[in-house]
């Protein structure tokens, strides 16, 4: 059987990613179909794929104003022939499972989440900072994709959602059931060592992610703060920040487990659909302070793992700062539990999940 994997975008490196790396492992010979593909973004390894980009690929200035061309990435999805393939399998936030299968094909969708900007809309645009102009003209476009999206995802055979919420939202939304499996985590070599004097944040630094309340608990708590990556909100973040936080900018994979495993705890300020982050520090041993909403509900275990705040202020993450100075936790207890999400696990669940979906179709 053929297969292709579909993506929503490749310009930014996230969990999405990762989760398409670990698809590409499974099917190491299939295209990757996505609207726009910016190579200095990606991993290296990118670059030896069969990486196909649509049209809006030679919009202008695509790289600077690909969230500007919102309406069009619909198009470009539907664009794509595909009639070759007999299984498609997309990942995908927003468009990728938007595309139009053979008649025969079967297509997958491993959902991050039902697209966050249309279902979320009050959420998402507080969180963006868009004025009462902006807001306005966004009223009919969202209408639009909403629609659009509930259509599109009568296309897809068989949801896989990455978390009980996001299979939640899948029901609420597309009334379609899904399966869970949690995304993959990779789980580098490791022995146990002293925890650091610093706490550790990062990712995508982007409104959402809820950085700033790190920044400025740690600020007034005058505690040592890192935080990795980069993104459009750093200026924003840099602004507030005191001379305690430290902004590393990107990191290569390898200063990103030294920095998880040299912290003294990981701390995890947002909502997110699931949270690989918050996984990878505790496959180092170390604890995560997390907000308690989303996925982080189904991988923190509180008193074990880690400790959740419960309102998204500056005040609550201080005080589960200050709390974390006074726990102990067991690293190796820690380091079991974020084995159960090992990039390994992640494979032979999605291949057998795939092996059966495609066997009953057969039927």
């Amino acid at each position: 059987m053929r297969v292709a994997l579909i993506h929503d975008y490749l310009n930014q490196y996230g969990g999405a990613e990762r989760v398409l790396e670990a698809l590409h492992d499974l099917f190491p010979d299939a295209p990757v179909f996505t609207s726009i593909y910016d190579p200095a973004t990606m991993p290296a390894v990118f670059r030896t794929w069969d990486i196909r980009a649509s049209w809006m690929q030679r919009l202008p200035a695509w790289r600077r104003l690909f969230r500007a061309y919102v309406l069009l990435y619909p198009l470009a999805f539907e664009s794509f022939d595909l009639s070759a393939y007999d299984v498609l399998i997309s990942s995908s936030s927003a468009f990728a499972k938007g595309v139009i299968p053979r008649p025969d094909a079967l297509h997958i969708c491993y959902c991050h989440t039902p697209m966050r900007f249309a279902w979320r809309t009050s959420d998402y645009l507080a969180r963006e900072a868009f004025g009462a102009t902006q807001r306005a003209a966004l009223a009919l476009p969202l209408v639009l994709l909403r629609m659009w999206d509930v259509l599109s995802a009568q296309r897809v055979d068989a949801f896989i959602a990455n978390s009980r919420v996001v299979a939640q939202r899948i029901w609420r939304y597309y009334r379609r059931k899904a399966a869970i499996i949690p995304p993959p985590v990779d789980l580098p070599p490791w022995r146990e060592t002293p925890p650091g004097a610093y706490f550790l944040a990062g990712g995508r630094l982007i409104p959402y992610k809820r950085l700033d309340l790190a920044v400025r608990a740690c600020t007034r708590l005058r505690l040592p703060l890192k935080i990795f990556g980069d993104g459009r909100d750093r200026a924003r973040l840099q602004a507030m920040a005191g001379p305690t936080i430290t902004f590393l900018g990107r990191v290569s994979e390898a200063e990103r487990h030294a920095l998880f495993a040299g912290c003294r705890a990981f701390i995890f300020p947002g909502e997110e659909d699931f949270g690989i982050a918050p996984l990878e520090a505790m496959a180092a041993g170390r604890p995560v302070i997390a907000y308690a909403a989303g996925g982080a509900l189904e991988t923190v275990v509180e008193g074990v793992t880690g400790r959740f705040f419960h309102q998204q202020t500056a005040e609550d993450v201080m005080d589960a700062i200050a709390a974390t100075l006074t726990e102990r936790y067991d690293a190796c207890a820690i380091r079991r539990h974020a084995e159960q999400f090992g990039r390994e696990t992640f494979l032979e669940r999605m291949r057998l999940l795939i092996e059966d979906i495609i066997e009953r179709s057969e039927r």
